[in-house]
Parts: structure tokens; sequence; C-alpha cells
């Protein structure tokens, strides 16, 4: 407001200024050209100078700024494809998320070249097209995308592993995998890829080699990051014994064997399922010794009901001290079932008939379970008590099954 008013004070002052100056001397204009001659006041010849110059400018302005009806047809119809383009888009895109492949294809595939959106478009239109089991339309479809937008490689790139891996194209998206992975090196989706394939191919060793990027790029939660660990290292330490030929001699194997172990990650090392495999392989192979050695070390450092029930299974040359060993863990953990199970089936090794049925007994005091039951059974039926055997079973039958429907049964006196 206050510049609007000082605006107009001197709009009026210059206006008297000029007003005053035309009245006190107008000037005096001649124009002359050939036999044509204008004469005017000098005011009069400034003012249509002036007026001259703005409709110049005005008309200069229309001229650019006015476009021809045929331009004006051309907008409107880009306009109007665009608007069209982007409601297929739209449709498509419902469509492709209730499960309409064929349409969603159609009006994807139909509207991509004048959407603004036409990677997006080619994409969808490639998993329609996938889905419908029509892998040569979603080829052609990622190939279109990957020329409409040659900067997006890496999304197209993931979409044809996708693609290849759900084919079971395992080699061609393993080298897709491996050169996106040089392109993005820290994408998580890449590197769960990778693991897919790894799995499927079951190329232990490179998975191995993949499991600290999951880790860093946290792919998995904790559990599952674990469990496949532990398959990993697993498996590994299999294929170790089993890479060789069938004359190969236990020696050697046991020598890979133990050289695989010593490759293993220090922490894996102390991984009770992963102990227990490897403990399993060197009995297979007849390292017993070794395996009661390395079973003991590890259960002295930290107790494991499952290391601690294998160390029952290991066949030592010194069954005696073995079982003097697990009497003195006894003393820590008088209540592990798996520990007197333990005690029981060693007891059998020393030839302790009585004092292996009264560890299996107190095994199913602490811990009814299905295995130790099959033990107890068994040595009852060898020492001649049949009854006593099948008062166990009865007792503990459900052990057996536990998902028997309830039915009507006979009556001990019917049935007599």
């Amino acid at each position: 407001m206050k510049k609007l008013l000082l605006l107009l004070i001197l709009v009026m002052v210059g206006g008297a200024w000029v007003g005053e100056k035309m009245v006190l001397d107008p000037g005096y204009v001649l124009l002359s050209y050939n036999n044509t001659t204008v004469e005017s006041s000098l005011w009069v010849m400034l003012t249509a100078l002036a007026i001259g110059f703005l409709v110049l400018h005005w008309l200069i302005n229309l001229a650019f700024n006015t476009r021809l009806p045929t331009d004006k047809l051309r907008s409107w119809s880009q306009r109007r494809g665009q608007r069209k383009a982007h409601q297929k888009t739209v449709q498509g895109l419902l469509s492709l998320s209730e499960g309409n492949w064929a349409k969603a294809h159609k009006q994807l595939a139909s509207s991509a070249e004048r959407s603004d959106l036409a990677l997006v478009n080619y994409l969808a239109a490639a998993r329609a097209a996938h889905e419908m089991g029509s892998d040569q339309t979603a080829d052609d479809m990622l190939n279109k995308a990957r020329q409409c937008t040659p900067n997006a490689d890496v999304a197209v790139g993931i979409t044809q592993a996708q693609f290849q891996l759900a084919r079971g194209q395992l080699e061609p998206c393993l080298a897709l995998l491996l050169q996106l992975r040089r392109q993005a090196p820290d994408n998580t989706y890449i590197i769960k890829l990778l693991k897919d394939v790894y799995v499927q191919l079951k190329d232990w060793q490179s998975l191995s080699h993949l499991l600290p990027a999951m880790r860093k790029q946290q792919v998995l939660h904790n559990d599952a990051m674990l469990a496949l660990t532990e398959t990993v290292h697993i498996n590994r330490l299999e294929d170790t014994v089993a890479t060789f030929t069938p004359d190969t001699p236990d020696e050697d194997r046991l020598k890979r064997l133990a050289q695989a172990w010593d490759a293993m990650p220090a922490d894996m090392k102390h991984n009770p399922q992963l102990v227990e495999r490897y403990c399993e392989l060197m009995s297979e192979l007849g390292a017993h010794d070794d395996a009661e050695s390395t079973l003991r070390d590890l259960i002295k450092r930290e107790w494991d009901e499952r290391l601690v029930a294998l160390y029952g299974r290991i066949e030592s040359s010194n069954p005696k001290r073995q079982l003097d060993q697990a009497r003195k863990w006894s003393s820590q953990n008088p209540d592990s079932a798996a520990l007197l199970l333990t005690l029981g089936r060693l007891s059998l090794r020393n030839k302790q008939w009585g004092e292996a049925l009264k560890y299996f007994q107190q095994s199913m005091e602490h811990n009814p379970d299905r295995e130790t039951l099959a033990e107890l059974i068994r040595l009852l039926r060898h020492l001649g008590d049949k009854d006593q055997a099948e008062a166990a079973l009865q007792e503990h039958l459900l052990l057996l099954s536990d998902k028997l429907p309830s039915l009507p049964m006979p009556d001990q006196e019917t049935v007599s």
C-alpha cells in the first residue's frame, strides 16, 4: 500500500513537471522526406513514439506466443494420449495385483510407448507375461525396458534374474547376478538372489564366501542366518568326505576332513550342530577316539544336551574312561535326561546291565523320550523281563504317536 501511494505521488509530480515544460516551450519537430514534410510539437512526437513502441512490443509478443491451430491440435492430442496411457497403466497395475495376467499384459504393453513411465510399464508387462508362462514375450518386454531406459540395467537385470531362477535356468542366472553384483556390490536383493542360486546349485563353497556380505547387508534375520550358516558348513564337511572315490582309504578322508574343520570360522567350531555332524563323520570313518576327544573337550567348555547325548553313541577304544567321564559330569548335572541316557548306553558298553537299566529309568522320569523308551524296552526284553517291558510300553504309549484320535475301545472283560 505504501509503495503504491509513493508511485502515485511520483507520477503526479512527474506529470506536473512535464505539463509545465509543455506550456513553457512546446518545442518543434520537422520531418522531411522527398516532397513530404511532417511538422509537430516535440511533446506530441515523443508521445507518438512511446505509443508506437508499446504497440510494436505487443505485436511481437503476440506473434511469438500465439501458436498455430495445428500446433494446438497436436499439443491437445499428446496430452489426451498421455492421459489415456496413464489410465491404462493404472488399470494394468491393478490387473497385475489381482492376478489377471493376460489383461494386465495387454493394458501395460499397449500404453507403454505413450506413458511417461515406460520402464514401469515394460517391467510390469514382463512380470505378467512371465506369470502366464510366455517366456519369450517376457524377455521381449525386458529388452524394450532396457532400450527405453538405458541406465536401468540393474533394475531390469534383477527382474530377468528372478525369471531365470523361477524357470530353473540356474547357470545363466548365476552369470547375470555376478555381473549385476559388480555394478551394485551392496544391493541386498542381488545378494539374496545369489544365495538362492547357490543353494539350488548346492555350491556350498561359494555360498560360504557370500555369508559375510549377507551378514553385513542383513539379508536374513538372525535365526535364519544362523540356520543357513550351519547348513553351509555342515554340507562343506560332508562334501569333503563325499568327493573321494569309494576306494580311497579312510585315513585320507580323515585328513581332508580335519583340514576342512581347521578352515572353519572359529565361532562355528563351537556350534553344537556342526560339532555333532563333525564327530558323526569322524565316527563313520572309524576315528572314534578323535570324535570322543573332540566332544569331551567341547562339553567341558560349554554344556550342551545334544552333544552329551551324542557322547553316548561314540564307540571309543576305552568305554570305561568314557563312563567315568560321564559320571563326573553327573555330579554337576544330576537331572540331565540326556546325560542319564548317555550313562545308560555307556553302562551297556561296559556290560553293567543293572546300572544301565537304572539310568534309562531315571532318564524317563526326568524327560519321557521316544529314544530312551526304545533303549529301556530293548534292555528289558534282553533281560527276559517282558512283562516290565510291556508295562513300560503301555505307560508311555503316547510317545510312539501323540496324534491318535479319540476312539472307543473294548473292555478287557468283553474281549475275554
